[in-house]
């Protein structure tokens, strides 16, 4: 099968195993200051996990497109890329450990084929500091699947993975213990770091064998599962969410358990083909097979750059079909960065012209399976990427006029470390490319001009993070006190809007981070003095009511039609929707559709200020105001 097909065979394999089928998470979440993309397929969910009522009931499952730019320094390697697909499913207080367990073996086994003699798992080795026992039950559970199918898998207690390293993998062992690095989830990561009142749990992993010759002992060590090398696979993960922390630091057993599911799409589809590159799998190949084309080189011979390239183009295209422009901030940025990289990489191919216009029809024609509902902009994609080739093609023209202008401007002809940084940061002429220039035409460098480089780089990096505090945390972490102020007092906002200036007012876009509210709304004309003054009052007379803040889930047409629920974009909805009230429930102030968080009553919001009142797009005003 191919990936669109494991994808498809997971979804209908799981809804026979009694779960709803949820529409996946845009890679950009709306109103989630705390990361800029979706970064697993559980992250938007976590809601749920934490004690949330789902809509749609207590099994779910789910293939959610993420990315993690955290690993972009490692794309070119065979297995590591920016953008993924996570399929998942979760169990809401249902089943637990023994389902979950036979049920991933039974998908990887006999849906998609996989032979269980290359199937490895780990689980938790426990921890006495904090009285967790050894996840004997997973353990055993998996010796029982294992030996229906007809395998005696033995156990092997190795502790941390640099024991591993050492000790490898003795004939019979599938089931590997490991200590919290390996087999214990938390938002906090580590056993030690878990937060208070999180619920968190031991985890099993499972992993693919592509043979023991793909494993290079002097540079890794020995193999087994959770060794570094080409070897293993990480395939899948079982988070069995059994616990919590408690204040005084201990941990208990939760009364209702949740799992939560998590399998690579790229990395299972991969195994299936028995190929240790992701990249030669459906939803990557037919990229590198065109860049083999336009460039006139091998893939083997050239692995490195054609990677980067399939792999940051397929990002772009996801993203940009998602509606973002790339631009010089956040997401933006991301997606400019991503852009970059793959022209870059192509010039060091020898692809001198443009070439996303050859690559991005290939790109959407593998996602085309992907639901509108999250790819709203397809047939813009290719103009927009287009435009920024275009774009950054005369920058890098630009970039070269102005480093001969600096040459020419030095006494002695010299490029520093600062110039670099000037060429990068003001004229968007990447650091290497200007290194590998002034190396072609013979300009000479300073002595310290990387060291000088990473100072001024370092310092203006420094800016950025006191400029964005807290913006760039991972996960959903920021369901903190300032950020559901916000969230509350955005809503506010637009009721006074409604009631003040235009009942035909509607929500058109916001962006909260923890230090301000940010709101746009359909208007063709500015706000008055008078009007922006009454808006806040308002705001802050409801404050000072302090009315009861509810939720409650509908299906979406009696939100709508009924209730007359504030929504965006109704068709994206899911038929069961979280609606909001504020106010006197039959006749209230506020009442919209939305995924939280939310103040329990406003009084706790603080005063409202409005700072800006100002033109967003044609026809779109935006409001941006703080709380204190």
């Amino acid at each position: 099968m191919n990936a669109s097909e494991i994808r498809q065979k997971f979804l209908e394999f799981q809804e026979k195993r009694g779960h709803k089928i949820i529409p996946p998470a845009p890679l950009v979440l709306e109103n989630d200051p705390t990361t800029l993309f979706t970064g697993s397929g559980m992250q938007p969910l976590l809601p749920y996990l934490l004690g949330q009522p789902h809509p749609m009931g207590k099994r779910l499952t789910d293939s959610q497109p993420s990315m993690r730019l955290q690993d972009i320094e490692d794309v070119g390697d065979p297995r590591h890329t920016t953008v993924f697909e996570m399929l998942g499913n979760w169990s809401l207080g249902d089943y637990f450990k023994e389902e979950q367990i036979r049920g991933f073996f039974e998908f990887l086994t006999k849906v998609v084929g996989l032979n269980p003699e290359k199937i490895f798992v780990t689980c938790f080795i426990g921890n006495d500091k904090y009285g967790i026992p050894k996840d004997t039950e997973a353990a055993s559970i998996w010796q029982k699947v294992f030996k229906e199918a007809g395998i005696d898998a033995k156990i092997a207690e190795i502790g941390s993975a640099s024991d591993g390293d050492k000790r490898g993998i003795k004939e019979g062992e599938h089931i590997f213990f490991y200590d919290d690095h390996e087999n214990w989830w938390s938002r906090g990561g580590g056993i030690d770091t878990t937060p208070i009142g999180d619920p968190c749990g031991p985890d099993s992993e499972v992993f693919y064998d592509f043979g023991e010759d793909k494993q290079d002992v002097a540079k890794y060590g020995k193999s087994h599962p959770a060794s570094d090398g080409a070897r293993f696979m990480e395939i899948g993960n079982q988070v069995f969410m059994q616990y919590k922390r408690n204040d005084d630091g201990s941990f208990s057993e939760l009364e209702h358990k949740n799992v939560d599911f998590g399998g690579g799409l790229e990395r299972i589809t991969a195994a299936s083909i028995d190929s240790f590159d992701v990249f030669k799998i459906s939803l990557l190949k037919p990229i590198i097979d065109k860049i083999e084309e336009l460039s006139g080189k091998k893939y083997d011979n050239n692995t490195d750059e054609m990677r980067i390239i399939a792999d940051h183009l397929r990002g772009a295209y996801l993203l940009s079909a998602q509606g973002l422009k790339p631009s010089n901030k956040q997401q933006g940025y991301a997606l400019r960065r991503l852009i970059r990289r793959a022209i870059l990489k192509a010039l060091d191919l020898g692809i001198a012209q443009d070439f996303i216009p050859e690559i991005i029809p290939i790109i959407a024609e593998n996602y085309k399976d992907l639901p509108d509902s999250i790819l709203t902009t397809r047939e813009d994609a290719v103009a927009v990427l287009e435009r920024e080739e275009r774009a950054f093609r005369q920058t890098l023209n630009k970039g070269l006029k102005e480093m001969h202008k600096m040459v020419g401007q030095d006494e002695d002809g010299i490029l520093t470390g600062v110039d670099l940084f000037k060429l990068q940061d003001t004229y968007g002429f990447p650091f290497e490319v200007s290194v590998e220039e002034a190396y072609r035409q013979n300009i000479q460098l300073s002595e310290n001009y990387k060291e000088e480089f990473d100072m001024a780089l370092a310092e203006q990096r420094e800016r950025s993070k006191t400029a964005s505090k807290g913006m760039f945390k991972g996960g959903l972490e920021d369901h903190g006190e300032m950020s559901t102020k916000y969230h509350t007092a955005t809503h506010l906002t637009l009721a006074a809007l409604k009631k003040i200036v235009d009942k035909d007012i509607h929500q058109k876009g916001s962006n909260i981070t923890p230090e301000r509210m940010r709101l746009d709304f359909n208007l063709d004309r500015k706000l008055t003095p008078e009007e922006k003054q009454a808006v806040e009052d308002q705001v802050n007379e409801w404050i000072k009511a302090d009315l009861p803040v509810v939720f409650d889930t509908y299906d979406k047409e009696y939100a709508r039609d009924e209730l007359k629920a504030e929504g965006m974009f109704w068709e994206k909805y899911d038929d069961k929707v979280k609606v909001y009230t504020i106010g006197d429930f039959d006749n209230p102030i506020s009442r919209e559709i939305c995924g939280g968080p939310h103040v329990e009553h406003t009084g706790v919001i603080g005063h409202f200020k409005t700072k800006k009142e100002e033109s967003s797009s044609a026809g779109i005003r935006r409001i941006k105001a703080i709380v204190s």
